[in-house]
């Protein structure tokens, strides 16, 4: 019998009114719903990503506002924050998206036994994933470490779940709690996130613009473009999808239905390409579910012992994109103006970091972790560590990216670094990556001035990278 008493809807990282599982559950429970977000300090998210968060709420609301409803704010520990919503409203069920993380897992745990204890009924309920890690497990039962292996093995199962079709109207109670205002949960931004108002607009409706763009325009020539630093070739939809704007579960299908319809081999081969990046972020969040300790520590344990150096200059010439490699500091500078980077250019700038300059991942991840608009503790862990060589399917110790080939390679014509490393705008093609092997005569003519308005390389790639192996060689050899 229908006790009328209403569901809380606890929102989290789904911040969107479409192809929501947790909504829609709620919904079927036929009970009038308070939808609840909850500020959370103790996540301890990134400037970016508090920028990021608090527009996609403004979105969220106007959103609920349009169907005659109101998104609750509240602050503070979810589950002190729960009781006392519970208290107010009587509910007797609450549903949340499941978490991932290591500190949402252990919330979640508490917050599980909490209200089991009271008889509020709770449905915690997988929202973010396209597969299940808990599910997936190799014919041994131990956890997948190489991606191959779980590529082919998330290939072999049924299609992910179908994206829901949601109500437009569902029962609202009839009296909603306190609600606060969303400057009371924020606090005061940091200045220099204001600028990503040029570059992004958070939300559902942003989500889908950018979706729509990329499967329109982009996605038939994926391969060839995702590369270019220069180049749309991204889809760009990685702050969306972090923060829930979008579902997973509906790229999966847009991208499944444009194979099903343009069954050219080429464009098959593109779509795939862009299903296996998709997939790449299961496995990182495959990959912190059953290794909660990589977020600071190493996947592989005997790294924990390797002696990185602490440049406290290297680092911030490294942050503040003034090393002397253009292909670097145009990566640095991109994500201090954007809140982004370009997934080629992370994979050239951390390995500066850790193997040019020998210092350690976890500060570069906590850099991107503070700048990135799209910070996802599973991608940035396994991003870095990857890189480090400490991690599951990591690169070998000896894969050290060469800075001037790869921008060299990747953008050819300087298009990506002139835009922001302007002090060299005006050297040809042949010094654009290399300016400090420019002639004199080159550098005046393109009013360079190497040393003074843009600095020569912090360290020498070619003794860098031999300082690198030998100290991965003999760290080996002691183990």
């Amino acid at each position: 019998m229908n006790s009328r008493k209403p569901s809380l809807v606890w929102f989290r990282k789904n911040l969107r009114m479409e192809d929501n599982r947790v909504l829609a559950a709620a919904l079927v429970r036929g009970t009038p719903l308070i939808p609840v977000f909850i500020w959370d300090n103790s996540s301890a998210i990134g400037r970016a990503s508090q920028w990021w968060l608090r527009r996609t709420l403004q979105s969220f609301q106007k959103e609920f506002s349009a169907r005659g409803a109101c998104l609750i704010l509240r602050k503070g520990d979810p589950l002190e924050v729960l009781k006392v919503l519970v208290r107010e409203t009587k509910a007797d069920a609450i549903f949340w998206d499941r978490a991932y993380e290591p500190v949402q897992r252990k919330q979640d745990d508490r917050i599980r036994a909490a209200f089991n204890r009271q008889k509020v009924i709770c449905h915690s309920i997988s929202d973010a994933l396209l597969f299940d890690p808990a599910t997936i497990r190799t014919k041994q039962g131990t956890p997948f470490k190489v991606f191959t292996a779980f590529w082919n093995h998330c290939s072999s199962l049924t299609e992910p779940l179908e994206p829901v079709r949601m109500s437009k109207k569902w029962p609202l109670p009839s009296r909603l709690p306190r609600n606060e205002s969303l400057d009371d949960l924020t606090g005061t931004e940091h200045e220099w996130t204001k600028k990503l108002e040029r570059f992004w607009k958070p939300g559902s409706q942003g989500a889908n613009r950018v979706w729509k763009r990329f499967l329109k325009e982009e996605l038939n020539h994926y391969i060839h473009s995702r590369d270019k630093p220069a180049m749309e070739g991204t889809s760009r939809i990685s702050p969306h999808l972090h923060f829930g704007e979008i579902s997973v579960r509906r790229i999966w299908k847009d991208v499944r239905q444009s194979m099903a319809r343009y069954r050219e081999p080429g464009f098959l081969k593109e779509a795939e390409a862009f299903l296996r990046q998709i997939v790449w972020r299961e496995f990182a969040y495959y990959l912190l579910f059953y290794f909660p300790e990589t977020v600071d520590q190493p996947l592989r344990k005997e790294f924990s012992g390797f002696a990185w150096r602490n440049d406290k200059s290297e680092i911030q010439s490294w942050q503040e994109g003034m090393t002397g490699y253009p292909i670097v500091d145009a990566g640095m500078r991109e994500l201090w103006a954007t809140g982004w980077m370009h997934n080629r250019v992370r994979m050239i700038v951390a390995s500066f970091l850790v193997k040019d300059l020998l210092q350690s991942w976890q500060k570069g991840a906590h850099w991107f972790w503070d700048t990135l608009v799209d910070a996802d503790l599973a991608n940035n862990t396994f991003g870095w560590q990857w890189t480090a060589g400490c991690g599951a399917d990591a690169a070998p110790y000896f894969r050290i990216f060469n800075p001037v080939l790869q921008g060299e390679k990747f953008d050819p014509d300087g298009i990506y670094v002139r835009r922001w490393v302007p002090e060299i705008y005006g050297l040809p093609n042949r010094y654009i990556h290399k300016p400090w092997q420019a002639p004199e005569e080159v550098l005046l003519k393109a009013s360079v001035n190497l040393g003074k308005k843009y600095p020569l390389p912090i360290v020498d790639h070619d003794a860098a990278r031999k300082r690198a192996l030998f100290a991965f060689d003999r760290f080996k050899r002691r183990r």
